[in-house]
């Protein structure tokens, strides 16, 4: 009789993977990512366990907005006083804080529980070519060929 493989601690290999962001689509990029630090690229995939990988993300200021979503999506959050909603257009947000809008977009796409917020941290967003991971020999991983 066969079991069903359930991953654990023990068994999981974690690799780095690099992603470059210039020309690609938010939602295509956020997909793509989201999907590798589930885990769901691998075989031993198992959903309540943390099966995924690490992945940093570069050039987060050359991100492609589709359509009109530089100006007309709109990013809001409240403090919880009177008078407190902040809102920001997507456009806005990709030239102050690239980081920001590509991490918004990968933490929507993931589980929200501890679990969803375990993976996120395995999440590293630099807005220019150099990231600080360079220890951990991250492999390039090219999506153009995944979406």
């Amino acid at each position: 009789m066969r079991t069903t493989f359930m991953a654990n601690e023990s068994n999981i290999e974690r690799k780095w993977y690099v992603v470059d962001a210039t020309d690609i689509p938010l939602g295509r990029l956020s997909a793509v990512v989201a999907s590798i630090l589930r885990g769901k690229n691998k075989p031993t995939y198992t959903p309540h366990v943390d099966t995924g990988d690490n992945v940093i993300v570069v050039n987060a200021e050359n991100i492609k907005l589709t359509g009109k979503k530089a100006s007309d999506k709109i990013y809001s959050r409240h403090s919880g006083y009177i008078g407190g909603l902040k809102q920001v257009s997507a456009g806005t947000l990709r030239a102050e804080k690239p980081e920001k809008l590509i991490e918004l977009s990968i933490k929507g796409m993931l589980p929200h529980n501890s679990l969803g917020r375990s993976q996120f941290k395995k999440l590293h967003v630099y807005a220019g070519p150099e990231h600080k991971q360079q220890a951990q020999q991250p492999e390039t991983l090219d999506i153009t060929n995944l979406i």
